[in-house]
């Protein structure tokens, strides 16, 4: 770190302090360009480290910058703003009113509950930082306003829970403040006055030539497509050298911004120093010098140091957290990108139930909503021409006609369902069904508040058995996995049929099912029961090349002793996250199904 203030002193600090130190220069960099960063994503839960977190920044900014605070559930009106109601019914013709957006220009937007933040209300934030401005263009109002603020964006979600990716993508910084306790949250000897020259001496740091290239070319080693990336890392490098009080940019100050602003967005592991394998001893040539002529020595240097590129990667890459490292080697092969299966389960709109999104033009009727708010805002800039005395006007003090009605919409999640495909043949089977039921088990114990179902068949013999339907109830699962047989062949083809039409079944009934298979993929009994390796095959790639039609998102987990390729070939078929797990327990194949949950 360039700025000795945060910087960890001559030992290597524990983990959490460390962190928490980098979430301290984080803070500063973001008070000193909060527009140029874009942003922070702040993953925390309420509590003393977030709030301690919140507090130092709110301690860098100064002191008058307005600092507005969007609700998850905020409506269009207040965020882009739109009619006054109250002065355009008592003035009776339209006044407009700032929204929070126009209202934050110059300082901070803080979302709360980023994760659960609309689609809509994330887009038209996004666009306003794209632009500067938000335009209202509503109501028969038609104004643009200055609109130039960053944004923090508290989430809280859980591990299926994560704020829109059109509003991430635009901010720079990213904090996990997750695992961080109470004895890491030291006093940081960051200084208000310093962050504030050094927001005053932005304007004049100037950039070295191969900075932006180096940056560029870490984003594309770390797998990240977005431009952005490497511009939001270039002005976090030209902050942390405003901090430090130069107007140059220097190394230390880009390797630092690629840690903070590129390695939490790496999509791949990037490509680590191999150690270098001894060549083998070639006989000089003639070309070459010999031993007693002089060598140049003008480009030794040049290659006994690592150019800026290399070290800007290795900056990043060892910023790279243990766990965000573990999420990459699981998503290597995403499912397919169309179907999502968070434990949340999949959106969708409903008339009278779930959270309001919205209103629109309709009639009330039985099971719909009227929205008498946004019916009086529509009707409200018609009232001076609905006054008594206009053709066919009343003496109502508010004219409100069928076509100013507005009700209300609603979007709830569905459920979502873990279906369990066991191979319980051969003498791995009670090691297999064993590691299911601790999984489902732990999969259960939660799912109160997850809204999980699961369900568990097993296939063995000749065919396939539901062993236990979708079920939210611990005490139930418990009672009926307390006996589980196996033994037998391998009818891997009636297994993934068992459980697709499962998976479909529940898709009927607004469930969102992901499927998790536990097999080595060696089949030996076809479809018809019979034993034969080919035909067994044959019919195991053709049911899972329906699944995949039938666009069901599923895990498969080789439980072979070592990856074995028909197991990858066969989730290749059914388009399939791969995963070989040769030695699962019960908890590493919970928190396998909860990475593939989480996308």
């Amino acid at each position: 770190m360039p700025d000795s203030a945060v910087a960890p002193p001559s030992e290597d600090p524990p983990p959490g302090l460390r962190a928490w130190r980098t979430a301290g220069l984080a803070a500063a960099v973001f008070a000193i360009d909060p527009r140029g960063l874009g942003g922070v994503v702040l993953r925390a839960q309420v509590g003393p480290v977030r709030t301690r977190w919140t507090a130092l920044l709110k301690a860098l900014l100064p002191a008058d910058l307005p600092v507005r605070r969007v609700p998850a559930g905020i409506s269009d009106d207040r965020l882009i703003g739109g009619l006054d109601l109250t002065a355009t019914l008592r003035s009776g013709k339209p006044v407009a009113e700032k929204g929070l957006l126009a209202e934050a220009d110059g300082g901070v937007l803080v979302l709360a509950m980023a994760e659960r933040l609309s689609p809509a209300a994330a887009a038209r934030i996004a666009l306003t930082l794209d632009s500067g401005e938000v335009a209202v263009e509503r109501d028969g109002l038609a104004a643009r306003l200055p609109a130039r603020f960053g944004v923090v964006a508290e989430d809280e979600g859980l591990a299926d829970e994560a704020p829109p990716v059109v509003l991430t993508e635009r901010l720079g910084l990213f904090l996990d403040l997750e695992r961080l306790s109470l004895r890491d949250l030291v006093e940081l000897p960051l200084d208000a006055e310093k962050v504030a020259a050094a927001r005053a001496l932005l304007s004049r740091v100037e950039v070295g030539e191969g900075t932006l290239e180096a940056l560029c070319g870490t984003a594309v080693a770390l797998g990240i497509a977005s431009l952005r990336a490497p511009l939001r890392a270039l002005r976090a490098a030209c902050a942390l050298a405003a901090l430090s009080g130069r107007t140059e940019v220097e190394d230390a100050d880009v390797e630092t911004a690629a840690a903070l602003v590129l390695a939490p967005r790496a999509t791949r592991v990037p490509m680590s120093a191999q150690p270098n394998e001894p060549e083998e001893e070639t006989p000089p040539s003639e070309s070459e010098p010999s031993p007693e002529e002089p060598r140049d020595d003008s480009d030794a240097g040049e290659s006994s140091e690592p150019d800026l590129s290399d070290r800007v990667l290795e900056a990043a890459a060892a910023a790279i957290s243990r766990g965000l490292l573990d999420k990459l080697k699981l998503a290597g092969q995403g499912p397919r990108g169309t179907q999502t299966a968070g434990t949340a389960g999949v959106a969708k709109l409903s008339l009278r139930r779930g959270r309001p999104i919205g209103a629109h033009a309709g009639r009330p009727r039985p099971g719909v909503r009227l929205n008498l708010v946004e019916t009086l805002r529509a009707a409200a800039p018609w009232q001076r021409l609905r006054r008594p005395g206009t053709t066919g006007q009343t003496g109502a003090r508010i004219a409100i006609r069928a076509e100013d009605f507005r009700v209300t919409r609603f979007k709830q999640r569905s459920e979502t369902a873990t279906i369990f495909a066991v191979d319980a043949s051969g003498s791995t089977a009670f090691n297999r069904l064993a590691e299911a039921k601790g999984a489902v088990e732990l999969l259960l114990a939660d799912c109160y508040v997850r809204r999980d179902q699961v369900a568990l068949l097993a296939f063995r013999g000749s065919t396939a058995e539901l062993l236990l339907p979708p079920t939210r109830s611990l005490v139930r699962t418990k009672r009926a996995l307390a006996a589980l047989p196996g033994g037998g062949g391998t009818p891997l083809a009636a297994g993934i049929d068992a459980a697709a039409g499962l998976g479909i079944d529940l898709l009927r009934r607004g469930i969102t099912p992901l499927l998790v298979f536990l097999t080595d993929g060696q089949a030996n009994i076809a479809r018809d029961g019979q034993p034969g390796r080919p035909q067994a095959r044959e019919d195991a790639e053709a049911a899972a090349r329906r699944l995949a039609n039938q666009r069901l998102t599923a895990l498969l987990i080789d439980t072979s002793a070592r990856p074995n390729e028909k197991a990858r070939s066969l989730a290749a078929v059914m388009e399939a996250l791969y995963l070989p797990l040769p030695q699962a327990d019960a908890r590493k194949l919970d928190a396998a199904v909860r990475a593939t949950l989480a996308g």
